[in-house]
């Protein structure tokens, strides 16, 4: 070691990120004081965003073992079986605190390093979809954060040539001062073996690959796990730097040194940089690796080793190669115009040591870094907290009375002004969480790569065709002007797969257990609606700080029924990300948490890419179908966190629709055979605003107007008009289906789904009509309708 560094102060300690007792135990298991540098990689490998020291005890509740499942937790993404030959990687990664400090480049990277975590695995990335969350547009700061983080995703995304095909964005003030960017990437594999990141054969080379190192992202995992604060301006540093180009060169350069056969072993440095990945490759593999700083390219000069380990500088490699074969891979990143360099070995001892003009920099066994970390068993609440119980008493009762011609609110003037239905109708498809996210995804380009087969907008899912790159083992030549009429193998061409991020983060912060397994439910009915079959699950889990008992409760619980229905629909969870502290420092010092937003990536397979559907009506006379509870039915169906709730009454209570899973799988199963046989023509669950909102959705999408009877039975006493159309849960799928196909879908029905289901309409002419036993109960206009819902995000940000 080089000479002893005077010991940290109790402030240093705490600037890495560690704890006093934290500390204590470095020094216990090192049987010294670290210097520096060892504070430095300790502070970033034992904070919450790679270590998970609150949140891993409550993962392990997750189911993640499956018939299709290749590859789950622990590796850089998941891996899922296709069949046929075909595998697809996938996983989400949340860089929330850096795109609220610098928004363009903290979306951008967050991008460049989900599809890293792709490619790494020897897969090629073919879609991104992101689930975002800002505070009120009426806010000048969140209109900059907004489009700077679309700005950012465009960005990268279109640059390094991958498509954005789909996702989500929510607008809440609960956001406002802390804006979550989730990005999830998909890849198909390319390479014959998976790769991993386990190092393994001491003596093997250690290779450096892609970009120099620079100073840019120091403590970047450090930073994504603390509070933001009025001083988090200060942090840019900590913000990535992201270049799309290099990166694409990257991939390009990765797949073909694994398909060498050479490498043993990959790993991005994301999250920690060099300690992150020596320290990770090294654990997993069950030895050491001795690394080399003088050998690492670099961009700053005077760079000291603190400086080099927890750089976090963008598009960066870490190899483990064959001895012998490493000169054969630097050739391949060289010709791409990549840095690669031997810059260490694999030795025999457990440890991470870091050599530095000649000196040893740092000493440090690799489990303590990697596995072997702190872990917290916090007390979770013995009943909810009172926030939760105080909402929960809310009933409808306490709602204006409403009739069949509308409701009565209050103003800011106490005055009462009656809005109609259709009025609500319009204020909701004007409301951004709900209004079109047109002005975002135009920005994208979806159609690179020309494998897009839904466009975004038009599914409640994203579509994409599976087309490998290289003809399959024991196939025939793909032609030379990649024409997808002549499959390289059987069917290969015809087979697709859905992607969606879900989670109505109201609900998780209103009842987090049920709030959970509807993000979950709502994912896999969205994957129906296109026609695709769930497989698995990627998670983001972003809360508030766990060391609080509030923000704890809600992590435990959600996480309990996230587990709950993954297991309910058969999907196993193959990884995702935690993201805590999510929390704004006021000028104060006040903390502000955001909702808990456990957001959902759920993958499906389509076997067949000619019986698929999207959310708009296709054809005049077909008829309207709504699958699960009836209109008539008193439960399942509330007006509890709804989003008419918040946006009419101004109102955040009330319990959110609990799932009920039989109901769920048997809707769910019929809407994907009626697809599958031909018979349904379009599908739109609903979500946000209820019925209503998804007829008028449909309504927009297909340009077809839709005449809907609703058999309420006795008008004088139903329930609410406005939980009728407004209401939310309740496993609802409005479906069209051709007039000829009507006897057999309905004989399907009946066998099937019992009473939960009704023909309530037919597509009819260019207006949304409503009607409830004879009583008008909507009359709205496909321009007006569409003018609102189109260009609702468009009028906030230039006004």
């Amino acid at each position: 070691m080089s000479a002893v560094s005077p010991l940290p102060s109790p402030q240093e300690i705490a600037a890495e990120g560690l704890k006093p007792e934290e500390y204590e135990e470095i020094v216990a298991r090192l049987g010294r004081h670290p210097n520096r540098a060892e504070l430095g990689m300790f502070g970033v490998m034992w904070s919450e965003h790679c270590c998970y020291k609150n949140s891993r005890p409550l993962l392990k509740q997750f189911p993640t073992e499956g018939p299709r499942i290749l590859v789950g937790p622990g590796e850089n993404a998941g891996v899922v079986d296709l069949g046929n030959g075909l595998q697809l990687t996938f996983k989400i990664e949340s860089h929330n605190h850096p795109s609220a400090v610098e928004p363009f480049q903290g979306a951008a990277t967050g991008v460049g390093g989900i599809l890293r975590d792709i490619f790494t695995m020897g897969a090629r990335p073919i879609a991104i979809l992101n689930s975002l969350r800002f505070g009120d547009l009426a806010d000048s700061r969140t209109r900059r954060l907004f489009s700077g983080v679309v700005s950012g995703i465009a960005h990268y995304g279109n640059c390094v040539g991958v498509p954005t095909v789909g996702g989500e964005v929510y607008f809440d003030p609960a956001y406002s001062g802390n804006p979550l960017v989730n990005a999830m990437a998909l890849g198909l594999m390319e390479t014959a073996e998976i790769v991993k990141s386990g190092a393994s054969g001491v003596g093997n080379p250690v290779l450096y690959v892609g970009s120099t190192t620079g100073r840019d992202g120091m403590g970047g995992a450090s930073f994504a796990s603390a509070e933001l604060s009025d001083e988090s301006e200060a942090d840019r540093p900590a913000v990535q730097v992201g270049d799309p180009f290099l990166e694409k060169s990257l991939i390009e350069a990765c797949l073909e040194a694994f398909k060498t056969g050479a490498v043993v072993a990959a790993q991005d440095m994301g999250a920690a940089g060099i300690t992150c990945s020596t320290s990770e490759m090294a654990a997993k593999g069950g030895v050491g690796i001795e690394l080399d700083l003088d050998q690492i390219p670099v961009r700053e000069t005077g760079m000291v080793p603190y400086e080099y380990l927890l750089s976090e500088s963008q598009e960066r490699m870490l190899f483990v190669a064959h001895k012998g074969r490493e000169q054969e891979l630097i050739e391949i990143f060289q010709r791409w115009g990549l840095q690669a360099v031997v810059a260490g070995t694999v030795i025999a001892e457990p440890i991470v040591r870091i050599l530095f003009e000649g000196e040893v920099a740092a000493e440090i066994p690799a489990t303590a870094l990697a596995d072997n970390t702190p872990i917290y068993h916090r007390e979770l609440l013995a009943e909810p907290p009172d926030y939760a119980r105080q909402a929960w008493m809310w009933s409808e009762a306490s709602l204006p009375a409403c009739s069949i011609k509308g409701i009565a609110i209050a103003d800011s003037s106490t005055a009462q002004n009656s809005l109609s239905w259709t009025e609500v109708l319009f204020q909701l498809l004007e409301t951004p969480t709900i209004a079109s996210k047109r002005w975002v995804y135009h920005q994208y380009d979806h159609q690179v790569q020309n494998n897009t087969v839904l466009l975004p907008g038009g599914a409640d899912a994203a579509v994409i065709r599976i087309r490998p790159q290289e003809p399959l083992e024991g196939s025939k030549a793909i032609p030379e002007n990649g024409s997808s009429s002549l499959p390289s193998h059987p069917s290969s061409f015809q087979t697709g797969v859905a992607a969606t991020v879900d989670c109505n983060a109201r609900y998780v912060y209103l009842h987090p257990y049920e709030g959970a397994k509807a993000a979950v439910a709502e994912a896999a009915r969205n994957l129906s609606c296109v026609g695709a079959e769930p497989l698995a699950v990627t998670d983001n889990l972003n809360f508030g700080s766990p060391e609080k008992p509030i923000g704890y409760w809600q992590l435990a619980e959600a996480c309990r029924g996230l587990a709950e229905a993954c297991r309910e629909f058969a999907t196993p969870v193959t990884g995702g990300n935690v993201s805590l502290y999510n929390e704004t420092l006021d000028s104060e010092g006040k903390p502000q948490a955001i909702y808990p937003t456990p957001v959902v990536g759920m993958v499906g397979l389509i076997p067949d890419l000619s019986k698929i559907c999207g959310q708009g009506w296709q054809a005049e006379g077909d008829l309207i179908y709504l699958l699960g509870v009836p209109v008539n039915s008193d439960s399942g169906v509330t007006l509890g966190g709804s989003e008419y709730l918040a946006a009419i009454h101004n109102t955040v209570a009330g319990m959110p629709p609990a799932v009920d899973f039989a109901l769920e799988r048997q809707v769910q199963t019929a809407c994907r055979e009626g697809i599958s046989q031909g018979w349904v023509k379009s599908a739109h669950d609903c979500a946000e605003g209820g019925l209503a909102i998804a007829l008028a959705e449909s309504c927009i999408s297909g340009r077809l107007g839709a005449d809907v009877r609703l058999s309420v039975g006795d008008a004088e006493t139903l329930h609410r008009w406005d939980t009728l159309l407004f209401g939310e849960g309740g496993a609802r799928i409005v479906i069209s289906v051709s007039a000829i196909h009507k006897a057999e879908w309905e004989s399907y029905l009946t066998k099937n789904l019992d009473r939960n289901w009704q023909q309530i309409g037919q597509v009819s002419g260019t207006t949304l009509q409503v009607m409830a036993d004879g009583s008008n109960l909507i009359n709205a206009r496909i321009e007006e309708m569409g003018d609102r819902w189109l260009n609702a995000i468009e009028r906030r940000l230039t006004t």
